[in-house]
């Protein structure tokens, strides 16, 4: 099997523990796996690299959103070439310091503005443009909102402050390394466990004699930690609720003290369900309450902890306060559509309602309500265009590697 090959393939340089794009390549290359699988189950019409108008399961979404955690690793290795670079050879013009970074065109004067707010603020030169190349593979294009720019350099400033270590590229580091960690962890412990519980699904499925059916899944099924008749009861819940509007989605409130595998199970169960159903309709409903479970699952259990851990590194600035800045910038390519969170918080109630502060600034990725809502708006919209997830990425490589 290739996914099995690529969870356990070695690193590219022998001996050695993979890089964080390392792992991000081979992630996002087992979910594209899963999602041609599971979603050749929903729609016995799609071929492997295909496409196809079926609602697509929360699968064919995983790839694009570890695209997107990749792409915030890219910015870290950037941010961590200026400060490399720095060492010993500081930088004696903004325009030197960001000739390190190799970016050209309308997000360099980006960067050049950002960089020079942060020294404006008080930021040695390297330090402030190894910070301002965090944005640089994110959604730069919100910072065109004054507010937003203001926002971002002034929070920048403060973590920079804040960081751990005296000298001040050490300073900038510490909130370079917080930044991939947090992506990193995200990265791994998602698909470790999703992806994880997927593939032990898929292949118990192909073992199975005989037709399979949402009840067969539900009580033949096994996956560690899962209790069965939790399972049943959400799955139950979710096709009596599937045509709620709005959909159901404050899981907990739902099902309290429910383990978390058990709605995994319960969304294996709903796709079944909704590879039998009658109707384009039925289907599509069904599918979307299995991706809220999933997606519950993953950021409620698994994303959570990482963006706010119990006990926080010593080498790390605060992982929230990271998020907070970074939110306005989130951007995710789900194939030919692009979602981005600014777009998102501008199309919501004013949070605060004043004029003199721009929406996107006012919500932090870092908080469950803040991302969950956030995603479920992401659902709705790829959900108007199927066909667009399964452009796929491509897997991202290390610019900075030999």
């Amino acid at each position: 099997m290739l996914l099995t090959s690529l969870t356990v393939a070695a690193p590219a340089r022998a001996n050695e523990v993979p890089t964080p794009l390392e792992d991000n390549r081979r992630i996002t290359l087992g979910y594209i796996e899963i999602a041609y699988e599971l979603g050749g189950l929903l729609d016995p019409n799609l071929q492997p690299g295909g496409s196809s108008n079926v609602r697509p399961n929360w699968f064919v979404f995983a790839p694009h959103a570890s695209q997107t955690g990749g792409q915030g690793m890219l910015g870290t290795a950037l941010a961590r070439r200026v400060i490399n670079a720095a060492r010993g050879n500081p930088s004696l013009s903004i325009l030197q310091a960001l000739d390190r970074v190799g970016l050209f065109g309308t997000a360099r004067l980006t960067l050049e503005n950002l960089t020079l707010e942060l020294v404006l603020m008080g930021l040695p030169l390297d330090a402030a443009a190894s910070l301002a190349s965090l944005t640089t593979a994110m959604h730069w294009e919100a910072l065109a909102d004054p507010r937003t720019f203001t926002a971002t350099a002034s929070r920048f400033a403060w973590l920079y402050w804040s960081a751990p270590g005296f000298l001040p590229l050490d300073k900038a580091e510490a909130v370079v390394i917080t930044l991939e960690r947090t992506l990193h962890e995200g990265n791994l412990a998602i698909f470790t466990d999703i992806g994880g519980s997927a593939r032990i699904y898929l292949d118990w499925r192909r073992e199975l004699t005989g037709p399979v059916t949402p009840e067969r899944v539900l009580t033949e099924f096994v996956l560690q930690g899962a209790v069965p008749q939790e399972a049943q009861l959400a799955y139950a819940y979710a096709v009596a609720h599937a045509n709620d509007t709005p959909r159901p989605y404050e899981i907990e409130s739902l099902f309290p003290g429910m383990h978390w595998k058990s709605l995994l199970v319960a969304a294996f169960a709903l796709y079944e369900e909704a590879r039998l159903a009658p109707t384009p309709a039925a289907r599509d409903a069904l599918i979307a309450m299995g991706n809220n479970y999933v997606a519950w699952r993953e950021q409620h259990d698994m994303a959570q902890p990482v963006f706010t851990p119990a006990v926080a590194h010593a080498d790390e600035v605060s992982r929230s306060a990271l998020m907070q800045v970074i939110t306005p910038l989130l951007r995710t390519y789900f194939g030919t559509l692009e979602w981005n969170y600014a777009d998102y918080a501008y199309n919501q109630p004013d949070p605060d309602g004043s004029i003199l502060t721009s929406p996107p600034t006012e919500y932090n990725w870092a908080t469950f309500w803040d991302r969950w809502t956030g995603i479920l708006y992401a659902f709705d919209q790829a959900y108007g265009v199927p066909s667009a997830l399964w452009a796929m990425p491509e897997p991202l490589v290390d610019p900075t590697e030999g």
